[in-house]
């Protein structure tokens, strides 16, 4: 009994109600746009698959380590928001926050990795046109390996899973390194090799282009290359990747800030409140790829308005009156077409010609071929004799 009245604690809500039934909304509306925006992102990929560049292989994965996040977090924490307390007990508490980390990190290495091969695109390109589709691939397989390895670590005892400070979710226990040292040096290292580090990463490569970009851009506008087309499409993917990270930074960095000031300093002095805000912004990360690459990405616009147009056609352009209305169309069309008439050499028009225009008025001409022994030849119906027309006839 004290046990489950101990679990039973650990699992209530330490904020209001009010505070609750807020973020449990927040989380439903972040979860509708989410579920769609990198639903309709992952279809555009598939449908354009065959063209994709070796860069956007790194948006794909940002939007299934997304949506990932959006289907094991969501369902959890919106009905645990609603009734004020956590639902689902130790084991799916531990699964939950182990899919937190794993979808959170995935999401940071992928844009870390996006960063490196922008800047090696734009600032080194020799090497960087020989950036294939198989490498990018490989560094997708990198990035999630990357971060299953901080992710599995809480559950090989190296570092803890515990409950929010606020009650109604599950992360790392920011607490624990306190009192822990392994705890302190999972900390540690997922500090400084899982935020600080692919942060600077970014910040570098990002500067690194945009100087590149400002010492090139009066050669550029100079001298035109044949492949300025390509270029503009790497200067957009690069605004775009950009747009992502500060999206995706901004709503990591109040957490990482709360979860620093709970590891290293005293945990008793930080407020539940801090978390649960904190964790609400960072859970806003995964609305902002697809938005960024639907709304501002001309090839993935393009595709979506051409799959949106074909639904709409199919929906409601198959309908029965429409094919009488095409078949009458495609006969006067060819109706058109032989109406026009047919000039002979010398410019005039043909009197075949001025038939077919007045199809409705020109009389029809039967004519019949006689053939007499070796010679034949071609005579009007009306003029033949009455016996031989009734047996043509």
């Amino acid at each position: 009994m004290g046990n489950a009245s101990d679990a039973s604690a650990v699992f209530a809500s330490t904020i209001s109600k009010e505070r609750d039934i807020l973020m449990g909304s927040v989380y439903s509306v972040f979860c509708v746009l989410s579920l769609g925006g990198n639903c309709i992102l992952l279809l555009v990929a598939h449908h354009k698959r065959s063209t994709l560049k070796p860069a956007e292989f790194f948006i794909i994965s940002l939007s299934i380590s997304d949506l990932g996040m959006t289907l094991s977090l969501y369902p959890l924490a919106i009905p645990s928001a609603f009734t004020h307390r956590w639902l689902f007990g130790e084991l799916t508490c531990q699964l939950y926050a182990m899919c937190g980390v794993l979808f959170g990190l995935c999401s940071l290495t992928n844009l870390t990795a996006l960063s490196l091969v922008c800047c090696l695109k734009v600032c080194f390109p020799n090497h960087g046109n020989r950036f294939s589709s198989s490498h990018a691939r490989l560094l997708v397989v990198a990035a999630w390996c990357y971060a299953s390895v901080f992710a599995v670590g809480p559950l090989a005892r190296w570092g803890r899973y515990s409950p929010e400070p606020y009650g109604t979710a599950c992360c790392i226990d920011w607490h624990a390194p306190n009192h822990d040292v392994y705890a302190l040096s999972y900390i540690v290292c997922l500090f400084v090799f899982c935020y600080a580090l692919p942060c600077a990463t970014i910040f570098l490569s990002y500067a690194f282009i945009l100087l590149t970009v400002r010492g090139s851009r009066q050669a550029v506008q100079q001298h035109v290359s044949p492949q300025t087309k390509t270029t503009n499409a790497h200067a957009l993917i690069v605004k775009l990747s950009v747009a992502v990270c500060i999206g995706f930074l901004g709503a990591w960095t109040p957490y990482a800030v709360v979860a620093i000031w709970a590891a290293f300093g005293d945990a008793t002095l930080v407020p539940p409140d801090a978390f649960a805000l904190a964790a609400m912004f960072a859970k806003s990360s995964t609305i902002y790829n697809p938005v960024v690459h639907l709304l501002c990405k001309p090839n993935f616009r393009a595709c979506l308005y051409r799959d949106t147009t074909l639904l709409r056609q199919r929906t409601y352009g198959g309908s029965p009156r429409s094919e009488p209305k095409a078949h009458f169309g495609s006969t006067s069309q060819r109706n058109k077409d032989m109406s026009v008439s047919v000039r002979s050499s010398n410019g005039q028009r043909d009197s075949g010609g001025a038939c077919a225009e007045n199809a409705v008025r020109c009389p029809v001409t039967r004519t019949a071929c006689i053939l007499t022994e070796s010679t034949s030849r071609e005579a009007t119906v009306s003029r033949l004799s009455e016996q031989p027309r009734a047996d043509f006839l």
